[in-house]
């Protein structure tokens, strides 16, 4: 059964830094592209960035570019984020999984990031 277990959220001013780590379990890391979602408070959803099997390749929202670092350890089937910079906006509940998902994709229960002063 797949488990996602995302952890390393908090409250930090704006500027500051957090990292994201997301344990994965009941499947092979490294046979998916993963990557980080966020969901705001009155908002769908959206993709954050994601990253190749190996993590030869990465992509990232607009909104994120340049502040945020995805990668991944495949031995350690853990998928992490590293946020910098960090804004008011990037307050949300983030969450990993597989990319793409689908309707029937489990998801872990997420982790809080608040931005504020």
């Amino acid at each position: 059964q797949v488990q996602l277990v995302e952890s390393g959220g908090g409250l930090v001013q704006p500027g500051g830094s957090l990292r994201l780590s997301c344990a994965a379990s009941g499947f092979t890391l490294r046979a998916y592209i993963m990557a980080w979602y966020r969901q705001a408070l009155g908002n769908e959803r959206e993709l954050v960035a994601r990253i190749t099997n190996f993590g030869e390749s990465t992509d990232y929202a607009d909104s994120v570019k340049g502040r945020f670092t995805i990668s991944r350890d495949n031995a350690k089937s853990t998928l992490y984020l590293q946020m910098s910079s960090l804004k008011p906006e990037d307050t949300a509940v983030y969450y990993c999984n597989q990319y793409p998902t689908r309707a029937t994709s489990e998801w872990g229960q997420g982790t809080q990031v608040t931005v504020s002063s």
